[in-house]
């Protein structure tokens, strides 16, 4: 396993030239990491109140992206770039762990649901935790679903979108609540894949 996640996006000639055009402007990985946080929280706060405004819950969804752009162009203005530095591993882990947490638990409130975005929140710190534990026992990080960020972050993305609909056709919001409930399973299925996928390393090591 690498120390990187892999991403397809990431060989893309868009992906690139952003990151070749943040790079001469001077941004720094550090600050792109760091520019993710207000996104985050900007995208839970419009959740939050998306049920009296539905209309937020498109402009959450938009920010999520644009929290997962940053997530993206930060490791790639440091690798492609050349212009990382010696924090930049505090700087692209620690904001991951606020803006998963802003989002979910703003999704939880716009679903009616606070409990279960605050254990969607929980899980996807586990998730991370467990990936740098394996990296720590020299097993390489493990980046596998079936829920890490990219696939929680699209759950919610299109569960926004979804619950657009919904609250403007039939006046409901299901599809929050439905969305949050597969990413805590599948969230914790994950959690539990990875410790079995270390133990079993345990197991076999010399």
């Amino acid at each position: 396993m690498g120390d990187r996640r892999p991403l397809a996006s990431r060989d893309t000639g868009w992906a690139r030239r952003i990151a070749q055009s943040l790079s001469r402007a001077g941004a720094t990985p550090n600050a792109i990491s760091a520019a993710g946080i207000p996104f985050a929280a900007l995208a839970g706060l419009a959740f939050a109140f998306a049920p009296e405004r539905p209309w937020l819950f498109l402009l959450g969804a938009l920010l999520v992206q644009l929290r997962l752009l940053c997530n993206l162009f930060d490791g790639m203005v440091a690798v492609e770039g050349g212009r990382g530095g010696p924090t930049g591993v505090l700087f692209n882990e620690i904001p991951d762990r606020f803006e998963d947490s802003f989002i979910l638990i703003g999704f939880g409130y716009g679903a009616g649901l606070p409990v279960l975005g605050f254990a969607a929140a929980l899980l996807a710190v586990l998730t991370a935790y467990l990936r740098a534990m394996g990296a720590s026992l020299g097993q390489g990080q493990d980046f596998s679903g079936p829920m890490a960020k990219p696939q929680r972050m699209a759950a919610v993305t299109v569960g926004a979108v979804l619950a657009f609909v919904e609250v403007l056709a039939v006046g409901t919001l299901w599809v929050p609540g439905a969305v949050l409930c597969v990413v805590v399973l599948g969230a914790a299925w994950t959690a539990w894949a990875r410790i079995a996928r270390m133990a079993a390393r345990l197991r076999e090591a010399p």
